[in-house]
């Protein structure tokens, strides 16, 4: 049931993806099409991590784009066009009724709570023990001096941005 709901899904992400005519709406469904393929990953791999790189990388990819786009183009206005949105109204029906199924609704297995096993517990935590520390560490310092370091390059009135006129 879950396969066949992530199969219509990036079918009709990528149905929408070329009904759209604005970058930014584009730029969304591009978003949503990243998110379920990072799900998928995440379900095929034994931990998440690799997901979640994928998601953060293409994510700030997707930022660089969204400041290019609103400093060349800020003053375009957003439309969708009446196709796309016909389209989406048996879309919004069908989630619901697809997601729902009767006989796991009210079901609180163990298969509901994956992170309860000890073995996956570890793993995550695995990271934070003292070998794997230093490099989660340095990672997270080199991350900040980073994000300092672009934070004082594009301030306003020495970056590459459009300035304020």
């Amino acid at each position: 049931m879950s396969q066949l709901m992530f199969t219509i899904t990036g079918v009709i992400n990528s149905t929408l993806f070329m009904k759209m005519k604005h970058p930014m709406s584009m730029g969304i469904i591009l978003l949503a099409q990243t998110v379920y393929i990072c799900i998928m990953t995440s379900a095929m791999a034994q931990n998440a991590w690799f997901s979640y790189i994928l998601f953060l990388v293409f994510l700030g990819g997707m930022l660089v784009l969204f400041i290019y786009m609103t400093s060349v183009a800020s003053n375009e206005l957003f439309q969708t066009s009446k196709s796309v949105m016909w389209m989406m109204i048996p879309v919004l029906i069908m989630l619901p009724l697809m997601t729902t199924d009767p006989m796991t609704m009210f079901n609180n297995s163990e298969e509901m709570f994956p992170m309860d096993n000890q073995s996956e517990v570890w793993q995550t935590s695995s990271m934070f023990n003292y070998p794997n520390n230093i490099m989660t560490i340095l990672a997270v310092m080199y991350l900040f001096l980073t994000l300092i370091v672009v934070v004082k390059i594009t301030e306003s009135h020495q970056g590459p941005l459009r300035s304020s006129n």
